[in-house]
């Protein structure tokens, strides 16, 4: 029943993304230029995220999911190196791209060549990472 209620979920998340253009590189590269020709309509994507997910923070506090496990704590709100240097990498594949992982693995059906190549080098730079962050950790701990 988990994996059933995970395929929903993750089709619904896929739709939504196709639906609302998270998919377009183009639209999310207007989104980002804010000095050229702007395309604000992914502000109301966003909002359609973060707005029901705050709710849903609200509403699990004492609670367990009906499918089992436990939910996730709320994330640490604290800048750290791992945040500040994932999000700038983040950002500039955005950028660069148009695409983030999500709507990258939704849109493998369509991308050609060029989504299957973002698909394998974010999987490079994931299974990089954590080895680029001991080195870095190994080399200047961050101060807590």
């Amino acid at each position: 029943m988990r994996n059933i209620m995970a395929f929903i979920a993750g089709g619904t998340f896929g739709a939504g993304l196709l639906i609302s253009g998270m998919t377009d590189t183009t639209k999310v590269q207007g989104w980002l230029d804010i000095f050229g020709v702007w395309d604000p309509t992914l502000a109301f994507v966003m909002g359609g995220a973060i707005i029901p997910m705050a709710i849903a923070w609200g509403l699990t506090k004492g609670r367990t999911p009906l499918m089992g496990g436990l939910f996730p704590p709320r994330p640490e709100a604290r800048l750290g190196r791992n945040l500040i240097v994932g999000s700038t990498l983040f950002g500039m594949g955005w950028g660069l791209a148009g695409l983030c992982p999500g709507p990258s693995i939704a849109s493998l059906s369509f991308g050609g060549i060029g989504g299957i190549t973002f698909v394998v080098a974010m999987a490079v730079g994931m299974w990089f990472a954590p080895k680029l962050r001991d080195r870095m950790d190994a080399l200047a701990p961050a101060s807590a």
